[in-house]
């Protein structure tokens, strides 16, 4: 029996009353003030700052950081939890609040000094600052490793050139976290910087005009002889790419809970509809046609939930999470997709109108197929631990 085998056997998901507590916390918080204002937020591609604020007031915006670091200190599992909640009320906050907790927090807490700790993960983690993850390129998307941002050395400090693609919060973000090239060309050629918002020759590009998640803006950022101290080196040099990688573990668990959080929105918008809509002198739900969509929309979410719950309690266990964590993103991501679309056919025409919720899911979901990982690079490296699991 493996080492994860032996701790599988006393995994358990039942939540304790303080749990319970926070997640009826967020639940009702989500419910009141952020879920009201998801399709206004949608229209005008406003960033949600007084959403976070609120979030943050809860720790949610350093969740699971330690309180000696500004955190709130919890488990991943009631972490993930929560953000399935955010996520269910609108998808735009909650990749904000799970790129902030799963990357930028994460590669500091893990792989940074104490003083980068006080001076940077601590704002992160009370939420007075909002943290970027600045990996991709336009010509560097999955194949991470051939990024081009270059960064010279000039007497004890790292000049910056070049430009990042497709991040979140750019522009917003008061941190981030910068992977780029200090050697010779492939992997071992990348480093990790924490590059201010304000520094001299920082840039950012208009937000993207994007399918879905319109009030989490998303730009370019670019450097142009930007200046980082030795001491924002996050890690040793050519350590970049494995911290960014390793760290992209905690952030597919939090894409998988948003994308449920997505899903689970959509069928509760389905359900209703169908509990309350009538064809032919009958409801919706007494169609099997319906009734049977509903079954499996219910029963992918389920599922998928449970696999990135085991994630997330493996990490918390201090076993590897990766596959799983790469597992669950695969069926979430497919199934908030899957989900979305069902829960448009069940709303028929009404569906596709703006005036219902479900056309906005929807588009929201299709990007957690995408970032943090393609399903195409899940399955990769899903593949790659089965087959080193069961090698010679």
């Amino acid at each position: 029996m493996t080492t994860t085998e032996q701790a599988e056997t006393g995994m358990s998901f039942a939540l304790n009353s303080d749990q319970r507590m926070i997640l009826q916390h967020v639940r009702d918080f989500c419910r009141a003030e952020i879920a009201p204002r998801a399709a206004e937020y949608d229209r005008s591609g406003e960033y949600p700052r007084e959403q976070l604020r609120g979030l943050a007031e809860m720790g949610l915006l350093g969740a699971t950081v330690p309180e000696e670091w500004g955190g709130a200190g919890l488990d991943s599992v009631t972490y993930a939890l929560c953000l399935e909640e955010i996520a269910a009320a609108d998808a735009s906050v909650a990749v904000v609040v799970s790129v902030q907790n799963g990357l930028p927090e994460q590669m500091i807490l893990r792989y940074g000094t104490n003083e980068q700790r006080e001076k940077y993960l601590k704002p992160l983690a009370s939420g007075g600052h909002i943290g970027a993850f600045c990996l991709t390129e336009a010509s560097a998307g999955s194949d991470a490793a051939s990024l081009r941002l270059k960064a010279g050395q000039d007497g004890g400090d790292w000049i910056l050139n070049g430009s990042k693609a497709w991040i979140t919060s750019g522009g917003q973000a008061d941190t981030y976290l910068v992977m780029a090239r200090t050697g010779g060309a492939g992997a071992k050629g990348i480093s990790c910087f924490i590059v201010e918002k304000g520094a001299a020759g920082l840039s950012f590009g208009k937000p993207e005009e994007k399918m879905g998640l319109h009030a989490s803006q998303t730009t370019t950022v670019n450097f142009e002889n930007v200046r980082v101290p030795q001491a924002n080196m996050v890690g040793a040099e050519g350590q970049g790419l494995i911290i960014a990688l390793a760290s992209l573990d905690s952030g597919r668990i939090g894409i998988a809970m948003q994308a449920l959080g997505i899903g689970r929105a959509a069928l509760e918008h389905a359900a209703r509809y169908a509990n309350e809509r009538e064809q032919f002198g009958k409801k919706l739900r007494e169609f099997e046609g319906v009734s049977f969509k509903v079954a499996r929309m219910a029963a992918r979410i389920e599922s998928a939930r449970l696999v990135a719950l085991k994630a997330a309690w493996l990490k918390d266990q201090g076993q590897p999470f990766g596959k799983e964590a790469s597992i669950a993103k695969l069926l979430a991501s497919e199934a908030a997709v899957d989900v979305t679309r069902d829960a448009i056919q069940i709303f028929g025409g009404n569906g596709y109108s703006r005036e219902y919720p479900v056309e906005r899911l929807y588009r929201d979901a299709k990007i957690t197929e995408i970032y943090e990982g393609t399903s195409e690079i899940q399955q990769l490296v899903i593949s790659r631990a089965v087959f080193a699991e069961y090698g010679e």
